[in-house]
């Protein structure tokens, strides 16, 4: 009886049990615990592998020396297993077995995997091994598909040496005198250029374009060795002055989107020209002669020659003259013969002029001269209709400075440079008609050889629209004979063209179009070179016209034309860097003008020098900034 009621009474106790309850379920929730705490490590040990491996791969691409084995060379292996350690150090959490294999693949890229083993803390008391991990990586050292506009200033003052100051430069352009050259073919220009005589300042030895040909070679040559064989790389360039010569790129996109090309209906553009508005008396000779009477003597004479026509009220022999005989009756001394010979009385004024021959590239009798002169198209454009302002709003840029505007009509449509009919007027501080009898010197013609050895109208070198190029095409194009220094500074003229060759809206977009393959549109770049301040004159003839006529930029503030022009140039300079074009300007001179800052991108991307070596390194330490290091996993 006692025996039983003791267990009677343990039976009815619950202590016991919740003992041996707790005891059972210690197992399990050892078990989660260790389970979440190992699962962590492992976790944390993998992602530092991972970070290592990619690491590792990183560097063994980057010191890879031989591109052609098929094996990773020595030291590519040695830098890619230090980096790796370096991340990941052996016992790095209790972890063993640490490995990492760098291989090289086909295409120069290098993978790698890396392994180790996390030994179990809680977890092996259950009798749980050690848990392998594994990482792999990708890594190639390139730069990134790359699209290249170098827009170059070739203007006069581009002759003197890096370090002359301004005065000394100015004085050495306007006393040097110039050079006359045949533009060579195969320039990428319209029919017209080839073959005509071009001028150019002379260059000292040591001159800044000679520098800057040099520079622009020694980033072609800096970049090609940081360039993966997988990059592509396109070159495009514009040189400037106060027009550039994009007729050609223009044309090759479509004759509509110049005034007068075919398939367009517009005939005509205005020019600040001249016409025949009648006669003049060069010289007389009177003499008497015999056997007429006063009826007859009034029909002996001889009408103009060449006669006029209903088209052509003045026309003139091949020299520029007509000649006329008129009679007067004497009592006296018989019947008078006068023998005239005539020249054109001229009407100074803006005019319009067809131009549909001149853009199809055919050669024709210059309008605004009777010598039977003949004219043709050089290539070089005037701008379309624009606004006269200090201020622009990116929201609605005039058709001037949207670089993505299709030509769809005659304000937006480009118009040919035509210096061989635009006239200078002897009424200097008025914009009114002029007259002269013959050509005067008073009345200068902007396409003879004064004006053009001046720099008061120029046509440079073609624009290179964005094209692979090898490292011969880049020197032939720096190196041409038409690559020469000459004309005004227009800043503006320069930038408006390299971001329209370079925009990826434009009509040139397809220049810059993703290569076939890529994953991503090409880095887009301009690298601006110019070696002084802006500098227009009232007086060049360039891409807005004759400014003292027409007045398409300051609206008649003249004393402010310095100032709407720069405001031009940094609008185009925010157009660019909206369309994500990394902007680089370059100033050969002892300072950078807060312009120059401004169009960079960043400040740190506005360089300057005074030495023609220096200019090479520049160019240089610009190559090494756009190769890029880029991961692939």
């Amino acid at each position: 009886m006692h025996g039983r009621g003791i267990l009677c009474r343990l039976g009815k106790s619950a202590a016991g049990s919740t003992i041996a309850m707790m005891a059972a379920a210690l197992i399990p929730m050892t078990i989660l615990t260790g389970s979440a705490i190992d699962t962590a490590r492992v976790y944390v040990v993998k992602t530092r592998l991972q970070q290592a491996c990619d690491a590792g791969a990183l560097a063994g691409r980057k010191f890879m020396t031989d591109l052609t084995s098929t094996a990773l060379d020595a030291t590519a292996t040695a830098q890619a297993k230090n980096f790796f350690n370096n991340n990941f150090n052996p016992g790095w959490m209790s972890a063993t077995e640490v490995n990492f294999t760098p291989t090289k693949t086909a295409n120069n890229q290098v993978n790698g995997v890396a392994t180790a083993k996390v030994p179990m803390t809680i977890m092996s008391m259950f009798g749980f091994g050690a848990s392998k991990v594994t990482a792999t990586c990708t890594a190639r050292y390139d730069v990134a598909d790359t699209d290249i506009i170098f827009v170059l200033d070739t203007t006069g003052s581009m002759a003197c040496a890096p370090n002359d100051s301004d005065s000394t430069c100015s004085s050495y352009v306007s006393y040097a005198g110039t050079n006359s050259y045949t533009r060579p073919s195969g320039g990428g220009g319209v029919p017209g250029y080839a073959g005509t005589t071009g001028y150019s300042v002379p260059e000292k030895s040591n001159s800044r374009i000679s520098a800057l040909r040099a520079a622009v070679l020694n980033f072609y040559d800096t970049f090609a060795a940081n360039a993966d064989p997988s990059t592509h790389v396109r070159y495009g360039f514009v040189t400037y002055t106060s027009t550039v010569n994009a007729g050609q790129a223009i044309m090759d996109m479509s004759p509509t989107y110049m005034i007068g090309g075919a398939g367009n209906s517009t005939s005509s553009w205005n020019y600040q020209s001249r016409y025949v508005s009648g006669d003049y008396t060069i010289s007389s000779n009177s003499v008497y002669r015999s056997g007429y009477n006063s009826s007859s003597c009034a029909d002996a004479g001889s009408p103009r020659n060449p006669a006029p026509t209903q088209n052509n009220p003045y026309p003139y022999f091949s020299n520029g003259t007509a000649s006329i005989v008129t009679t007067s009756w004497s009592n006296w001394y018989g019947c008078r013969f006068t023998t005239s010979t005539l020249g054109p009385r001229w009407t100074y004024k803006q005019i319009p002029l067809d131009v549909r021959q001149l853009v199809a590239g055919n050669t024709i009798t210059d309008p605004s001269k009777v010598d039977s002169s003949t004219t043709s198209w050089l290539g070089c454009v005037e701008e379309r209709d624009t606004t006269a302002s200090s201020s622009f709003s990116q929201s609605s840029l005039p058709p001037d400075l949207d670089p993505d505007l299709t030509p769809n009509s005659d304000a937006t449509r480009w118009r040919p440079l035509w210096p061989d009919v635009t006239y200078m007027r002897n009424n200097y501080g008025s914009t009114g008609t002029a007259y002269s009898n013959g050509d005067s010197n008073s009345h200068p013609n902007m396409g003879t050889s004064t004006y053009q050895r001046y720099g008061y109208t120029s046509c440079g070198k073609p624009v290179a629209r964005l094209q692979v190029m090898t490292r011969t095409a880049v020197s032939n194009y720096v190196n041409a004979r038409d690559f020469t220094p000459i004309g005004g500074t227009y800043h503006d003229t320069g930038m408006i063209w390299g971001t329209r060759l370079l925009s990826p809206d434009g009509i040139f977009k397809n220049d810059t179009s993703t290569w076939l393959g890529s994953s991503s549109a090409p880095n887009r770049v301009i690298i601006f070179l110019t070696d002084g301040d802006m500098a227009p004159s009232p007086y060049i003839y360039g891409q807005y016209g004759i400014e003292y006529y027409d007045q398409r930029v300051t609206g008649g503030n003249l004393s402010q034309q310095t100032n709407y022009h720069n405001a031009r140039f940094l609008a185009e300079c925010t157009a660019a860097k909206a369309k994500n074009i990394d902007v680089w300007t370059v100033t050969i001179g002892s300072s950078i003008t807060s312009e120059m800052s401004s169009c960079a991108t960043m400040p740190s991307q506005a360089l300057n020098t005074t030495d023609g070596t220096d200019l090479s390194n520049k160019f240089a330490a610009i190559a090494k900034q756009l190769a890029m290091l880029r991961l692939t996993k």
